[in-house]
Order: C-alpha cells, then structure tokens, then sequence
C-alpha cells in the first residue's frame, strides 16, 4: 500500500467516485492499471486545530491499514476524508464498518 502525497493524485480521486458515512469520507479512483492500492488521508481545520487533525488522520491510517488489503482493489486510488467530531471520537469498530460500507458502495 503506497501513500498519495502529490497534490495532483488528490484532485484526480477527488473528480472520481465518492461516497460518505457518518465517520468519514471516501474518494475513489480506477487508475486502470492494476498496480497495487495507493491511499491518502486528509482532515480540514474544520475538524479541530493540529492534535485534533493529527488523531483524526492516526485513526484513518488505521483503519485503511487494517481493511484495504482485504477490502480494496488492486489499480485503486483512495482518499479517506476526516470529518468533524465524528472521525476522532466514534468507536473503532464503527468507523471500520463505515470504512467497508463506503469502499462496497464505490466499487459498484
């Protein structure tokens, strides 16, 4: 699993599929070249100042480390997107079930 860090490969997941849950949000894109899975994590000001955004980001890491491989597809790019409040304090396992909802329904 390799990390988006150009601000180019964001813009891209960000015209492609998208779908949201209470916990977060989640951007998807075929690159159509099958070359393994590339993630990125974000979270706005809105969700709270550095330490805030940064727990937001820890629990995103998280959950795409411990769901993508079974869940994800090979030649995908994902964006996860925090949101307010909800990504830092919902319990982990919703968030994992928020996460697999979210990647079921853009891949349809």
């Amino acid at each position: 699993m390799q990390v988006l860090s150009k601000r180019s490969e964001f813009l891209a997941a960000a015209r492609a599929r998208r779908q949201g849950s209470k916990g977060m949000m989640v951007q998807g894109r075929n690159r159509g070249d099958g070359e393994g899975i590339r993630v990125g994590f974000t979270c706005s000001k809105k969700v709270g100042n550095a330490v805030a955004r940064n727990r937001a980001k820890r629990r995103l890491r998280e959950v795409a480390r411990l769901n993508l491989a079974e869940h994800g597809l090979p030649g995908w790019d994902y964006v996860l997107i925090g949101r307010a409040k909800e990504t830092a304090n919902r319990p982990f396992e919703d968030l994992q079930g928020d996460f697999i909802y979210a990647l079921k329904k853009i891949h349809r």
